[in-house]
């Protein structure tokens, strides 16, 4: 990929293209930082050769944008951003050379034009579902604890913000949750247990996370993991009357009805 010949002169060249990508963050790279992957990212546009557009000014910028980022340490298979381009590309093309670019572990799986008038991504996230791997406890002692969340009218956890210290209710945003056995996933390769629990979460202020809905299950009925949890999003997107996650990609991809 090359950036486009005809940019024009003392200013930057406007957006043509809107692409957007869906990545995971598998393995170690579940330790990146939101900062972290936004450079690692940058980099992989200049040399994937990728025609991206800048803001104005006098430190012009990418044009990037991020929906919800997965906190630091939790693993996903459903980060979603926007990129804005001064030529148009081929989506497919675009995706094998970001990937390309990118360590192992920082995936990029899709990639699609963005339809006019669709609405921005955020438009399109109001909640997320998590998978959430607790070695060594038990799943009966996870299902006792879940039922304790389920049947509380309110879990109140504390945690530090950028504002100091708040408190807020786990419970209400919490929309599944459930210890379920799942056959890809068993138990410990010495026998020892794996409670897994599924997890929908809808998005609040301030936001709930999985950590949140861990310190809420310890407030309520005392679980505490010996063995630090492993977090994984699986999917995010709007939540539907019938609990389901409609992905967000899913607009982008139907075909344009006729006019």
């Amino acid at each position: 990929m090359a950036p486009p010949k005809n940019q024009p002169v003392g200013g930057q060249a406007p957006v043509v293209q809107r692409v957007r990508l869906r990545y995971a963050k598998r393995g170690p790279l579940r330790f990146t930082s939101h900062r972290d992957f936004a450079r690692a990212f940058e980099r992989a546009l200049r040399r994937g050769g990728v025609p991206i557009a800048f803001s104005q000014g006098f430190t012009p910028h990418p044009k990037i944008s991020y929906a919800s980022a997965a906190p630091t340490g939790v693993g996903s298979e459903a980060e979603y951003l926007e990129i804005g381009l001064q030529a148009e590309v081929d989506p497919e093309k675009l995706r094998v050379a970001l990937d390309a670019a990118l360590s192992p572990g920082l995936d990029i799986l899709e990639s699609v034009i963005a339809r006019e008038g669709g609405g921005s991504l955020a438009d399109r996230i109001d909640a997320s579902h998590w998978r959430l791997e607790l070695p060594t406890v038990d799943p009966a002692e996870a299902e006792a604890a879940v039922k304790a969340f389920q049947d509380a009218e309110e879990v109140l956890v504390e945690r530090m913000t950028k504002q100091g210290k708040r408190t807020f209710d786990a419970r209400q945003a919490v929309t599944r949750i459930a210890v379920t056995q799942q056959s890809d996933l068993p138990s410990g390769a010495d026998g020892t247990p794996c409670a897994i629990i599924d997890l929908v979460v809808r998005q609040v202020t301030p936001a709930v996370r999985p950590d949140d809905v861990l310190s809420g299950l310890r407030a309520v009925a005392g679980l505490e993991p010996p063995v630090p949890p492993r977090v994984t999003r699986l999917a995010q997107g709007m939540l539907t009357a019938q609990g389901e996650i409609v992905d967000p990609l899913n607009a982008d991809r139907e075909p344009a009805l006729p006019g």
